[in-house]
Formats: structure tokens, sequence, C-alpha cells
């Protein structure tokens, strides 16, 4: 019997880990109170309301440890995350992929609504890798992770405005 299929061979694994790499950083300021925005931009469930390209987004779960199973509209493309925590007086969330098809590797989001003056502003902040096999540099892949923050934030700040 092959010693990796014996019970003691067995230990504590997971393929899901924190990616190493530069923030990719979308921020906008927003004319609306931070508590409308968060009801936006904090709902894990909501994302089809600025990010256009998903046809939709069924959750698991409710708080942290709940997954969203998210599917574009285009190419059969999907994501899986796992929300990891939660703090709706802060106006914080932060999630990690487990599964996708988009040629992104191991990835960690976060979500902020920060209170203004005279509105507030929203952040999302990612830090991905590459997958295996993608053919983009790491250029290339910021770029492609900056461009899809910034469009669905500015979609954030054209429903408030």
């Amino acid at each position: 019997m092959n010693a990796i299929n014996t019970i003691d061979a067995l230990k504590p694994d997971t393929l899901i880990a924190n990616p190493a790499g530069k923030p990719v950083v979308a921020s906008v300021k927003v004319n609306a109170p931070a508590n409308d925005v968060w009801q936006v931009v904090g709902d894990f469930g909501g994302f089809t309301q600025f990010i256009p390209a998903l046809a939709s987004i069924d959750v698991i779960g409710d708080g942290a440890g709940s997954i969203r199973h998210k599917r574009f509209k285009e190419g059969g493309l999907e994501v899986v995350e796992q929300l990891n925590s939660r703090n709706d007086k802060a106006f914080s969330m932060t999630w990690t992929t487990i599964y996708n098809n988009l040629g992104v590797g191991n990835l960690w989001a976060s979500m902020t609504v920060k209170p203004e003056r005279d509105g507030s502003v929203a952040t999302w902040t990612i830090i991905a890798e590459p997958a295996v096999g993608n053919p983009m540099n790491a250029d290339e892949f910021q770029a492609f992770l900056q461009d899809f923050a910034d469009d669905a934030m500015s979609n954030v700040q054209k429903l408030f405005a």
C-alpha cells in the first residue's frame, strides 16, 4: 500500500493561501453617507449592483465563513469566495477566493467605506497572484485587476450621482 494512502500519513493541509504581491487599490469619493454606500458595497451577495459583467451571485450562509458563487455573463466564468471578516460598524469586510476560472491564483480582498464631511470614500483593495499557466506577465496581471476594480468602483460612484 502506498504510504500517502494511510491514515497515519495524512496531515492538515489547505489550498487556500494568502497571496503575495502589490495591492491593487480602487477608491472613489461618493456623494452619500457611509451607511448608504455600505449597504451597496458591503452586501457580499450584491456585487451585481455595480459589476454589470456578473450574471448572478448565490450566497450560502451568513457572516464570516459564508460562501458566494459569482457567475459572469460571458464565457462560463465563475468565482467562489469565502467571507473572512465583516464589521458593519467599521464598514469593512475581507474575503478570499477559493476557486475561479479567470486565471487568478490566490486572492485576498477587502472593501471599506470611510465617512467624510461631504459624503464617503469607498475602497476596494485586492492582493492576488496569477494562476499557474496564466499567460499575462506581472504588469499585465496588475493592470487587469486594476481596470476591473476601477470600473466596478466607478459604477458605485455613478449609483450615488
